[in-house]
C-alpha cells in the first residue's frame, strides 16, 4: 500500500525542486515515485499535505557515538589540544552509563531525521547499540600510534576491536596526522585497499597541527611531553600536515577528511592536482565549540569538491542534528542555497559510505527516509526551521 506525501516544495536532491510536489512511498519506506502536482499518477489519490520542504533522510558523515556520555563536560572554546587532553582524561566511565548515553544519542539522531552515520570508535562498546539501532552505521575504528616501532601492534589492537562489529560495514582508519606514524599510515592504507574500505581522518582541525608539521613547534609538543611520548625522530616538514601524510595513502583510497577548519586553498589544490578520491566533511558546530573558527567553505565550493556534513560528538556539540549544522552553514555562508547544501547532508555522504543505492535521494526503488523541514521561507531555512521525520 502507498502513501502520498506533499509539501510546499519537494527536494528530491537528484533533480530540481518541485513546487507542491508529491512523493509516493510504500508502508516499508520504498519510494514509488516523485511527481509534480498535476501528474496523472496522483490524480484522485488521498494526499497528506504539509507546509515546508520534503527532503530525503540525512546522512551524518562524522560522529563519535561512544563519547555521548561526555555531553556538557568539556567547556567550550578550549582549543583542540586542551580538548583532546580532557577527552582522554574523561572518556572512560561506567559502561552501563556509556550505553545509556549512546542509546539516547542514537534515538536523537533518528528523531532528528538521520538515516545513516559514519561513526568513529576506539572501543567496541557501541557495537550492541548499533546492532539494535534503526540507523545504518559504518564504523571507523580509529588507529592511534605515533611511535613507528609500534605500528604493527597498534594495527593488531584495532583489528581486535573491529572484529566485534559487522566487518562488512567497518573500516580501520587513521585518527589524525598528529597521532599516526608514517609506518602506521601505510599499514592502514594497505588494509583499506585489501578490503575496499574507505578511511575517515580528522584533518587540520587546529592551526597547531600545521605548526607541528611545518616547524615542529606549538601546543602539540607539550601534548606529547605530557603523554610521555618521545618525538625526537619527528622532523619538521616545512609543509602543512595534509601535504605530509596524504602521500602515505594510495591515490585511489576513498578518504573522508573531517573538520578542515584550517585547510587553505593550496591544500585543496594539492588534493585536486593529485586526483585523489577525497571527500570533505564539515562539522561547523563542533568547530565553533572547540576552536571558535569555521572552515573556509567557499574555497571548497570554488574548487568543486565533494562536501559532506557531520555533527562530531556530544563532547563537542550540544546536539546531534544535521539540520542544526546546515543552519549554521547558512548563517555564516548565506551565498549557498539549500538546493546545494542539501546534497552535502544527504547524497554526498551516502555516496562516500557506498550506500547511495538506498539512501541520499528521493528516487524510485530507494528507502532513504523522508524528512519535513518546517517553518521555511520558500526554498530557504529560517532560524525557526525544525525537522520532522515522516518516514
Amino acid at each position: 500500500m502507498s502513501t502520498f506525501l506533499s509539501a510546499t516544495y519537494v527536494l528530491p536532491v537528484i533533480g530540481k525542486a518541485i513546487k507542491d510536489g508529491v512523493v509516493e512511498v510504500t508502508d516499508d519506506g520504498i519510494i514509488q515515485g516523485v511527481y509534480p502536482p498535476n501528474s496523472q499518477a496522483v490524480s484522485g489519490k488521498p494526499i497528506r499535505n504539509y507546509a515546508g520542504i520534503i527532503t530525503p533522510g540525512f546522512v551524518n558523515a562524522h560522529c563519535h557515538l561512544e563519547l555521548s556520555h561526555m555531553k556538557g563536560i568539556i567547556p567550550k572554546h578550549t582549543g583542540l589540544v586542551p580538548f583532546l587532553q580532557q577527552v582522554m582524561a574523561q572518556r572512560s566511565t561506567d559502561e552501563a552509563e556509556m550505553v545509556r548515553a549512546m542509546e539516547a544519542a542514537d534515538k536523537q539522531l533518528y528523531d532528528k531525521g538521520v538515516v545513516a552515520v559514519g561513526d568513529h570508535a576506539n572501543t567496541a562498546v557501541s557495537a550492541k547499540v548499533k546492532k539494535n539501532s534503526k540507523l545504518y552505521y559504518h564504523t571507523f575504528v580509529e588507529v592511534i600510534g605515533f611511535e613507528p616501532e609500534l605500528a604493527g601492534s597498534k594495527l593488531a589492537g584495532a583489528f581486535a576491536v573491529a572484529n566485534q562489529f559487522d566487518r562488512s560495514t567497518t573500516s580501520l582508519t587513521a585518527h589524525a596526522p598528529y597521532s599516526v606514524s608514517k609506518e602506521l599510515f601505510r599499514l592502514i592504507d594497505e588494509e583499506a585497499r585489501k578490503g575496499g574500505m574507505p578511511l575517515s581522518i580528522h584533518n587540520q582541525e587546529s592551526e597547531a597541527e600545521n605548526k607541528l608539521f611545518r616547524y615542529k613547534e606549538g601546543p602539540f609538543l607539550d601534548f606529547y611531553n605530557e603523554l610521555g611520548k618521545d618525538i625526537t625522530d619527528f622532523k619538521a616538514q616545512a609543509r602543512n600536515s595534509l601535504h605530509t601524510v596524504m602521500p602515505y595513502l594510495s591515490v585511489s583510497t576513498p578518504v573522508l577528511l573531517v573538520h578542515n577548519t584550517f585547510t587553505v586553498a593550496k591544500d585543496i589544490f594539492f588534493i585536486e592536482r593529485q586526483g585523489r578520491n577525497v571527500t570533505w566533511c564539515f562539522c561547523p558546530n563542533a568547530n565553533l565549540y572547540i576552536e571558535g573558527v569555521l572552515p573556509k567553505v567557499q574555497h571548497f565550493v570554488q574548487y568543486g569538491q565533494n562536501i559532506t556534513v557531520g555533527t562530531d560528538s556530544l563532547a563537542s556539540n550540544d546536539r546531534l542534528c544535521v539540520l542544526t549544522e546546515l543552519k549554521t552553514i547558512h548563517q555564516h555562508f548565506p551565498e549557498f542555497p539549500l538546493t546545494e547544501t542539501i546534497e552535502w547532508a544527504t547524497i554526498n555522504g551516502a555516496r562516500f559510505l557506498g550506500i547511495a543505492d538506498t539512501f541520499g535521494s528521493l528516487e524510485r526503488g530507494k528507502a532513504p527516509g523522508i524528512n519535513l523541514l518546517t517553518h521555511t521561507r520558500g526554498l530557504a531555512l529560517t532560524p525557526d526551521t525544525e525537522v520532522v521525520r515522516l518516514v
